[in-house]
């Protein structure tokens, strides 16, 4: 049995007989009675039990249901409780939501606190993107968008870094996360009854013990996983946690090329292809929220397979490789090979996603979601363009959708119908019809065939007149 020590508002804590699959959440309220944490959803999506996660790099705001207490080992946990100092002064963003009438029932007002004190920290005022996680519904935002802005200009206050320069002290440097990577004594077992946790410290020690033991779940962010115990109520069996594997985190510049590593989170991803491929880090922006997309990693985005992910439809447009490992033996295979049927993909036993390499430059990667809310949302349909032209002609096509199909799925006859054409309106209405050649969509809640079949053709459109420079935009489009 390995310890999990982390520092919990300020205090040192340190669990040797937590189960592996214990939520911070339940840990909280339940162990600690720290009940200002609040249960809503238990799924990620309301935000009340919105924390505050800082480690020597950072302050991340991260839903404490979705979170397995070994997530934790080397961090530090902040809940509304131990927001304020030690002498009682209130964190300017709890000041501000007092003054500017930020609380009504007050059930989602500690959430909605630790998000914009997370925010505060890291100095981000895009209020809107940082609350997109936060449900309300009573107060109405308005006066907490004030009380953020009147926040946003006061200083960090002191006992949130002393926060960071303790955990220097109190997790000793062979089992500090940003140590793992060449850490050998990280490889602990945490084991309680019949679930047994592993944290690998690389991807050496990863593939070792997944070979051995093929049949394990690979937790990284839990966004997903974690639904399967608050809500499927599942004994997962043996789990590894992957926090550790700093080698996975990567994303590098190679050439023509880049390189991201599978844990790398969707968050840090938005933030490295902002300026690289803009269209793509704009859907990045919605995908679900700040709680979500500074834990979901990007490999668990690809690896859970699921037909209405974001993160595919985007990379097999842009020409994604997939790297794959097993054991010692790496391979690799464009994306769009990987998913083969619904809830099937090539995947060996024992094989783990590793990394992808995306192109450099895309020019022509255009990203599109449809979703019934704008914010925090499951895709309806998302669709990823990516066309190269040459001489006023398609010369390269590349259309991939996400919502349409079983598994994400390229527009083949789509795009057979563009190679070879003239860059003009006449000839994306002309390739329109192929859609129903390439998907025979369901009808669900979300949508129904028909109208996903015509959206998708819509998107071809769009995707026409935003190379043409026109608004396309929601929050672009004046009335």
């Amino acid at each position: 049995m390995t310890e999990i020590r982390f520092l919990l508002n300020g205090t040192p804590v340190s669990l040797t007989d937590a189960p592996p699959t214990h939520t911070l959440l339940d840990w909280l309220r339940e162990d600690r009675a720290l009940t200002g944490t609040k249960e809503g959803c238990n799924e990620g999506d309301c935000g009340a039990c919105t924390v505050m996660v800082s480690d020597a790099a950072d302050h991340r705001a991260l839903n404490a249901c979705l979170l397995f207490l070994p997530q934790l080992h080397g961090k530090s946990i902040r809940t509304v409780e131990g927001l304020a100092a030690p002498d009682g002064t209130l964190h300017p963003v709890q000041q501000a939501m007092i003054a500017h009438h930020g609380s009504q029932c007050g059930f989602c007002t500690p959430g909605v606190t630790m998000a914009l004190a997370c925010a505060h920290a890291r100095g981000r005022t895009d209020h809107d993107d940082v609350l997109a996680g936060n449900l309300c519904r009573c107060t109405g935002y308005a006066p907490i968008i004030r009380a953020a802005e009147a926040a946003a200009a006061t200083p960090l206050p002191a006992w949130l870094d002393a926060d960071q320069q303790a955990l220097s002290s109190f997790i000793v440097p062979e089992i500090r996360p940003e140590a793992a990577i060449d850490a050998p004594s990280v490889r602990a077992t945490l084991a309680t009854g019949d679930t047994p946790g592993y944290r690998p410290a690389n991807s050496d020690d990863l593939a070792d013990w997944y070979a051995a033991n093929p049949g394990a779940t690979l937790i990284a962010g839990a966004t997903d996983v974690g639904l399967w115990v608050t809500k499927q109520l599942r004994d997962l069996g043996p789990v590894a946690f992957l926090a550790g594997v700093g080698d996975l985190r990567h994303v590098e510049t190679r050439g023509k090329v880049i390189g991201i590593g599978a844990c790398v989170t969707i968050e840090a991803l938005r933030r490295a292809l902002t300026g690289v491929h803009p269209s793509f880090a704009e859907l990045l922006r919605r995908f679900a929220s700040v709680q979500v997309r500074e834990a979901a990693t990007i490999g668990g985005n690809i690896a859970n397979g699921s037909p209405i992910g974001d993160g595919p439809p985007a990379l097999i447009a842009l020409g994604t490789t997939l790297h794959l490992r097993q054991g010692d033996e790496m391979r690799s295979l464009p994306l769009e090979d990987f998913f083969l049927d619904y809830g099937r993909q090539d995947r060996r036993p024992g094989e783990f996603i590793a990394a992808v390499t995306i192109p450099a430059e895309a020019p022509g990667l255009r990203c599109y979601k449809l979703s019934k809310r704008f914010d925090q949302d499951i895709s309806a349909v998302c669709g990823g363009f990516n066309l190269t032209l040459t001489d006023g002609r398609i010369a390269e096509a590349r259309i991939a959708f996400g919502g349409m199909a079983g598994v994400p799925k390229r527009a083949a006859a789509v795009e057979a119908a563009l190679i070879g054409q003239p860059w003009q309106e006449a000839t994306i209405r002309a390739a329109l019809p192929a859609f129903a050649e390439d998907f025979t969509p369901l009808s669900d809640m979300r949508a129904s065939a028909s109208y996903r079949l015509t959206t998708a053709g819509n998107m071809l459109l769009r995707y026409w007149h935003d190379l043409a420079g026109t608004p396309v935009q929601v929050l672009e489009v004046q009335p």
